[in-house]
């Protein structure tokens, strides 16, 4: 089997993994630590780049970012959250699983499509990044927004 297939297949079930745990974050109360620790985390991934197969040139550094800075628009508009019992919790949205499954759907043709004309290894450290990409615009503006809400919910238990 050929390291597209099998690189679409891991990221099928990371996009399920992402599913779940999202259904599963709605239903407890949210935190600065759960929305900041996940593209520190993911920040490890960019030691590929030491590897020579793996290093982008500028333009293609560019193009990928600016691509995974749009997808986070969506990531962003679907991200809300709400006070409940005196915390804050993520609200349930119906179309987050649509965008994310869209966007894994988008991801996997891309692949397919640029794997004829790109090396692996770049193609690899081009979705990293366009993932990278994606993640850290939109956790920035969750990190905003579930600021803004604990700033009113402390104002609140001090009134």
């Amino acid at each position: 089997m050929n390291y597209v297939v099998i690189s679409s297949i891991g990221a099928v079930f990371m996009g399920f993994f992402v599913l779940f745990v999202r259904m599963k974050a709605a239903k407890k109360p949210t935190n600065i630590k759960k929305i900041i620790l996940p593209p520190i985390f993911m920040s490890s991934g960019a030691l590929m780049y030491v590897i020579p197969e793996f290093r982008l040139t500028s333009l293609e550094i560019l193009e990928v970012v600016v691509v995974g800075m749009l997808f986070s628009i969506l990531l962003i508009k679907t991200s809300k959250f709400e006070i409940r019992e005196n915390d804050i919790y993520l609200k349930r949205s119906k179309a987050f699983i649509f965008i994310l499954v869209g966007l894994l759907a988008v991801r996997l043709v891309l692949k397919t499509i640029l794997s004829s004309t790109i090396d692996i290894g770049q193609l690899s450290g081009m979705f990293f990044l366009l993932a990278f990409s994606m993640i850290v615009p939109w956790r920035v503006a969750m990190y905003r927004s579930y600021m803004k809400l604990y700033r009113e919910l402390h104002r609140l238990k001090t009134i």
